[in-house]
């Protein structure tokens, strides 16, 4: 077995995270109530006695000042960011903890004869569990934020930021997302700018798609390399296509030689979002380069404007030299990347293995591929069990619970001949989980399987 090759396979389930806020102080005896609500959704007043505020109209709601919408923004997109660094890395511990409990309970269920569980072979799942590796860089880490274009609290109908609802969701608000303690300055810079040229343009913001109304979307990316690509997204029913050359072209003027060109754009693109049955039209180039690249263990990656790409870089050097230790990876090891993106996962590691098969897929062929998994059975896991060749496995996921349980359950259950089952199952080894996200509830956990 020991000249044997192994084989690395990486799965990756990634989701959109969403943005953070600067400095409150952490109130007296807030923590654990706090969290549960707010990672419900269900906002209460937990800096006074916990109950819920009153219902208000959508005038007294706006009336209220800059600081109570800038906090409630915060507790909405990352609940954390009241405790110091080193309790967010507490809590996410004894939650992972939790989902390996629950982990543990399936997998002792399904034994069954003389089988033994397969976590009956190790000891108990906690004990596997690796202390956090944390991020390197804890503020303003986002390499890619989204903002959307909507009404302020004020009433301005063009604020670029994040949305926000009402206490009952009677009314949506889009909140200036400067204060964010995980969006870098540039990001911010380059969302001001975009809500100067909108309050000059005489269209109006993206609120109703059947209105036709076009500002939907601002996409901001950056590199440690210092490039930065800006991404405007609109809906453009309702416009000729005169009319459309001459909003492209007042962005194209605004960002290049007007007052946006202090954001010193790479890339400045537009995409039109058409309605939800139609394919979506291309990215469109402005100005500028057609690609940011960044540079991650020494590997050069080219990220064009739809790419998926790790939204922490730092962390991202951690999280794969993660996956190539506990793997073990050598000369003599083949990789299966089934991570999709710009295939870094897999190419950080090819100079230390023999082969790296890619199974990656993006944009359309990505949406087609899920469609044909749901549609036909995702077989996936059970041929990866059915795979002799594979002894090692190496299964990366954002989200430890849910599908990732049940995929995990698949690779650990006793063989099944009628269940189309037929390999020897994989045992967990170790579990590391590396803080992607600060100040969010998610992160990274990198599970190591062998049989």
């Amino acid at each position: 077995m020991a000249n044997q090759r192994s084989f690395l396979f990486r799965m990756a389930l990634f989701s959109k995270v969403r943005s953070l806020p600067w400095g409150a102080r952490q109130p007296k005896g807030w923590p654990w109530a706090f969290l549960s609500t707010a990672c419900e959704g269900n906002v209460t007043d937990v800096m006074g006695e916990g109950k819920p505020r009153e219902r208000t109209n959508w005038k007294d709601e706006s009336s209220q000042n800059l600081s109570f919408w800038r906090e409630r923004l915060a507790d909405q997109m990352l609940p954390l960011w009241r405790l110091n660094y080193e309790e967010q890395l507490k809590v996410k511990f004894e939650s992972l903890k939790k989902n390996l409990e629950t982990l543990e309970i399936r997998l002792r269920k399904i034994g069954t004869g003389d089988s033994k569980p397969a976590a009956a072979k190790s000891e108990r799942l906690c004990s596997l569990l690796h202390p956090f590796i944390p991020s390197p860089v804890i503020d303003g880490y986002r390499n890619k934020s989204s903002f959307s274009i909507n009404r302020g609290p004020d009433g301005n109908l063009k604020t670029v930021g994040y949305y926000l609802k009402s206490w009952k969701g009677s009314n949506i608000f889009c909140v200036k997302p400067s204060h964010l303690k995980d969006i870098p300055e540039k990001h911010n810079q380059v969302a001001q700018c975009f809500e100067a040229f909108l309050r000059q343009s005489t269209l109006g913001p993206y609120i109703d798609s059947s209105k036709g109304e076009p500002w939907h979307e601002l996409i901001v990316r950056t590199t440690f390399l210092g490039h930065t690509m800006a991404i405007i997204i609109f809906n453009p029913q309702e416009l000729s296509k005169e009319e459309l050359w001459v909003q492209k072209e007042e962005i194209k003027e605004f960002f290049c030689t007007g007052p946006g060109a202090v954001c010193d754009l790479t890339s400045l693109y537009v995409k039109e979002r058409t309605p939800r049955h139609q394919q979506l039209t291309p990215f469109q180039l402005l100005d500028g380069e057609p690609y940011l690249y960044e540079e991650i263990l020494g590997l050069k990656v080219r990220i064009s404007p739809g790419a998926f790409f790790q939204l922490n870089t730092s962390a991202a050097e951690v999280l794969y030299r993660t996956v190539g230790e506990l793997g073990r990876v050598d000369s003599n090891t083949v990789i299966f990347d089934f991570s999709h993106g710009t295939g870094a996962t897999g190419l950080s590691l090819a100079r230390q293995t023999s082969q790296i098969f890619s199974m990656g897929l993006v944009g359309q062929a990505l949406e087609d591929a899920k469609w044909t998994a749901a549609f036909n059975g995702n077989r996936v896991v059970q041929d990866i069990r059915n795979c002799k060749a594979i002894q090692t496995l190496v299964f990366v996921s954002c989200r430890p619970y849910g599908k990732s349980i049940e995929n995990i359950i698949e690779l650990c259950r006793p063989s099944d001949p009628d269940g189309n089952l037929l390999g020897e199952p994989f045992v967990l080894r170790r579990a590391v989980p590396v803080d992607m996200f600060p100040h969010s509830l998610q992160c990274e956990l990198v599970m190591l399987f062998t049989r």
